[in-house]
């Protein structure tokens, strides 16, 4: 746009300045271009009697310069702001507590004419089985919906978005949507998951992505972390009402559902980056910005400079992910605002809040005080990437840290316990390395709710490190569901599914297509090794529910050797003794512990466990384990 016009655009003085090249268009055109135009309000819509009100609302247009928001129905406006292109208006809207849900549309004038942005009072869900949060008590499901099951061929190739669906692509999309998943609530039920966490259902770009080619190759952002709307369903999955029809009856079935949002960056693609609402909407641009170094630890340490966390905080990931700028208070609104928006409108259990890191903690502690205000159950975790106890515990909320920041946010997830769980049961390392991670714990306020796993879908699957046998997954597995912590499993690792490094961990669940060959989500159609995991995880999952120690209790370590490991779960209704032997030999395990009896084995691998004067002892066949159950639940 030519100086001089834009030098127009900002004032309201000059505004019926007609550039000399206009008065070539046809008058039409002339009258479109200076008359307002709304083409997206955000949010869409809110409600009556909630803790955020006045809500603030974007909305995205053209010809806007100098515009005013009438009231509308008992509706208020202030705090009206509106950016220099004109582009984008800001605006603060009252809702009275009396007003009733229904279709309440806002007048948008300026002196060429009014435009109408849509704006809807929502009826409120009801709370009763929805925002509960998670807990230890929960075994969480990780899945990627586009690679779990395609419930519904017609969203395959939209029209929104042509020419981004092929199976034998792995980086583009397979057809997996959200019909597929509620197809299966009953497999994953069956098998005792609690807790459904699917990756992000943002809509996402229309198009092939060459911004993130890989090795020359465009590829789509099938995985959901590429947000071109963050209002809006991906088309590919399905629609919002199916999204919480989901919820729903994911719920009806005793599941609770955690979404993922992304709070740190968008898509390359997103409209805001060539037309951004006000000049910090990013740190920095698409043509200058900082690089993101990933040095997590230089927000835990003390000693560190401010360029060092700022190219953390700043930095755009790869050099091309635009990095949103929560230091600006319109951005941590709109983000704030987006989170309660979702909740709200399907009824989500919790948060999974992706990249943690590397918004600044002070953004999360308003982030999660705005969440537990309206939903006092609601739980948040966050991802940090990092196998060092002193960096994860660093983003856990319930106190400050050294900078007197307290971010809020309930938990995070285990990943130096997941690094040692692969060294350990994939890789043969001595089992001590597992208690010695766990060992970290009083870094931790809460380190029961951590959210533990062996596998999840930025990183290969267990069955593909090398050494990784069925016999090995099965002891993870068996240490996953047994110590403390919200465990979690990603599809396809209760089926022992292999796979390498992105994409290739992100394999189809096998039978989740009609033309897959066989059916694993049903046992006939299932290998030989598929049904040993498979049939391991349920017994295990299935204990965890009846054993309340397992998922309460305080743990105690008992023994630990080079490669056997004894630990008891204990709580007031009883103790649960687990003893592990990560070894080619068998071993012998001495048990010391104040209890006496008999504790009944569990997994059928040895006899009980009788303790005389405190003291037992357990023999194990080389890479085995044994439960052995001394509670009242028999």
């Amino acid at each position: 746009m030519p100086f001089k016009l834009r030098k127009v655009l900002r004032s309201r003085r000059t505004l019926f300045f007609i550039p000399p090249w206009s008065l070539l268009l046809p008058l039409a055109v002339r009258i479109a271009l200076a008359t307002p135009v709304v083409t997206k309000v955000e949010p869409p819509n809110w409600w009556t009697d909630h803790s955020v009100n006045p809500v603030r609302l974007l909305i995205r247009g053209s010809g806007l310069t100098g515009a005013e928001v009438s009231d509308s129905a008992g509706l208020r406006a202030s705090g009206l702001r509106i950016n220099a292109a004109g582009t984008y208006l800001f605006v603060d809207i009252t809702i009275p507590r009396t007003l009733r849900p229904g279709s309440y549309p806002l007048q948008i004038r300026t002196s060429d004419g009014t435009a109408v942005a849509p704006f809807d009072i929502a009826t409120p869900l009801s709370p009763t089985g929805r925002f509960q949060g998670f807990s230890p008590d929960d075994v969480i499901y990780l899945l990627m919906p586009d690679r779990f099951a395609n419930g519904d061929p017609a969203n395959d190739d939209p029209a929104i978005s042509p020419g981004l669906f092929d199976r034998k692509n792995n980086r583009f999309y397979h057809g997996g949507d959200l019909q597929g998943i509620i197809d299966h609530l009953g497999y994953l039920k069956n098998f005792g998951v609690t807790a459904l966490w699917l990756t992000p259902v943002y809509d996402n770009t229309n198009a092939l992505n060459r911004r993130q080619a890989v090795g020359g190759e465009p590829v789509t952002d099938y995985h959901g972390y590429g947000t071109i709307d963050y209002y809006g369903v991906e088309e590919h999955l399905g629609t919002l009402n199916l999204l919480r029809k989901l919820v729903d009856e994911a719920h009806n079935a005793g599941m609770k559902v955690i979404q993922d949002q992304v709070a740190n960056h968008v898509s390359p693609y997103h409209p805001w980056v060539t037309h951004p609402p006000e000049p910090t909407w990013f740190h920095g641009s698409a043509s200058n910005h900082v690089n993101e170094t990933w040095q997590i630890w230089t927000l835990a340490d003390p000693h560190a400079g401010v360029q060092l966390r700022r190219a953390v905080l700043d930095g755009w990931f790869g050099d091309v992910l635009p990095d949103m700028n929560q230091d600006d208070p319109e951005v941590a609104r709109y983000e704030i605002q987006n989170a309660l928006w979702w909740v709200g409108m399907v009824g989500f259990d919790g948060i999974r809040q992706d990249t943690l890191p590397y918004v600044a903690r002070s953004f999360w502690s308003d982030w999660s005080t705005a969440l537990k205000r309206k939903y006092p159950k609601l739980r948040t975790v966050g991802e940090v990437f990092d196998s060092n106890p002193a960096v994860t515990s660093f983003f856990e909320g319930g106190v400050k840290r050294f900078d007197g920041v307290d971010s809020g946010i309930d938990t995070v997830f285990d990943f130096p316990t997941y690094y040692a769980i692969r060294d350990v049961f994939a890789r043969g390392n001595s089992i001590d390395l597992v208690a010695k991670t766990l060992a970290q714990d009083r870094l931790y306020l809460h380190p029961k709710a951590l959210v533990t796993f062996l596998g999840l879908h930025d990183v290969a699957r267990f069955m593909n490190e090398t050494g990784a046998t069925v016999e090995k997954l099965k002891l993870a597995f068996t240490f996953l569901l047994t110590s403390r912590g919200t465990p979690m499993i990603y599809y396809g690792d209760e089926i022992g599914l292999p796979g390498g490094d992105d994409p290739d961990n992100r394999r189809d669940f096998p039978g989740g297509w009609k033309e897959d060959t066989r059916n694993a989500f049903e046992a006939s159609g299932r290998t030989v090794q598929e049904a040993a995991v498979f049939d391991h995880v349920r017994k295990l999952t299935a204990l965890r529910a009846k054993l309340e120690p397992l998922r309460r209790g305080e743990m105690i370590d008992l023994a630990v050797t080079k490669q056997t490991w004894a630990y008891a779960r204990q709580s007031a209704s009883g103790t649960v003794i687990v003893a592990i032997n990560n070894g080619s030999d068998p071993a012998d395990i001495p048990i010391h512990f104040r209890s006496e009896g008999l504790l009944h084995s569990q997994l059928g691998v040895t006899g009980g466990l009788v303790l005389r004067s405190g003291s037992g002892e357990v023999h194990l066949p080389a890479y085995s384990a044994e439960i052995y159950d001394g509670t009242r639940a028999r």
